[in-house]
């Protein structure tokens, strides 16, 4: 579920300081500077230059050298893209230490952060960012559309609608879900989402390979 941009660069990847905490707001957030330093060791890994890196994954080799300095406020399609030329999930990027337990307590889960976060809350439920697949969480605000910027992806989707009204477009084939129905898909073809009902929508699904 993601759609590259490159030139894009909007989406709120960390909170920016308040005015009263102006006195650390020049330090970068922790969070980026440990993406930065995980897409610079993986980069070298692979023997690739900036500019290589830049080519694979669509985004400026000024923007990537940004990121592996801790700076800016990279988004998460511009996450999305890095990884994916990588040949990583995104949780690889933002996962930190891997979790040996195989329980995630509720409040232990991993929020993605994606485009219009004011009207979607994502949240990550496996464990381990290396898994052949990957299970999400999502709650959508009436309204919450991705039309604009489908994805495609080198995935399967499988998806459930717990609660409220959930659609989903596949090559532009459109499929309103209710509470119980599910779907599932090649993710190749682009596909986008978006909530058509007057109430929040919960929906579960399962990405094989991970994309997040």
């Amino acid at each position: 579920m993601h759609s590259p941009d490159p030139n894009s660069d909007k989406s709120n990847w960390h909170t920016p300081a308040p005015a009263a905490r102006l006195a650390i707001a020049d330090r970068p957030p922790l969070t980026v500077q440990v993406v930065g330093n995980e897409i610079k060791r993986l980069r070298k890994l692979q023997g690739w230059t900036l500019e290589q890196l830049a080519a694979a994954s669509g985004v400026s080799a000024g923007l990537l050298s940004q990121i592996e300095r801790g700076q800016g406020n990279p988004s998460f399609n511009t996450l999305v893209q890095v990884a994916h030329a990588l040949g990583i999930p995104v949780a690889r990027l933002v996962a930190g230490e891997q979790m040996t337990s195989p329980v995630l307590r509720k409040e232990n889960r991993r929020r993605l952060n994606l485009p219009n976060d004011e009207l979607i809350v994502a949240e990550l439920l496996t464990t381990r960012p290396d898994s052949a697949l990957e299970v999400i969480r999502i709650e959508t605000e009436p309204g919450y559309s991705t039309e604009e910027t489908p994805f495609a992806h080198e995935s399967e989707e499988f998806g459930i609608v717990l609660e409220g009204t959930h659609a989903v477009n596949v090559g532009g084939a459109h499929y309103v879900l209710q509470a119980g129905d599910s779907i599932s898909y090649d993710s190749t073809i682009p596909h986008w989402y978006e909530n058509p009902g007057e109430v929040t929508s919960v929906t579960l699904w399962v990405v094989t390979p991970p994309s997040f």
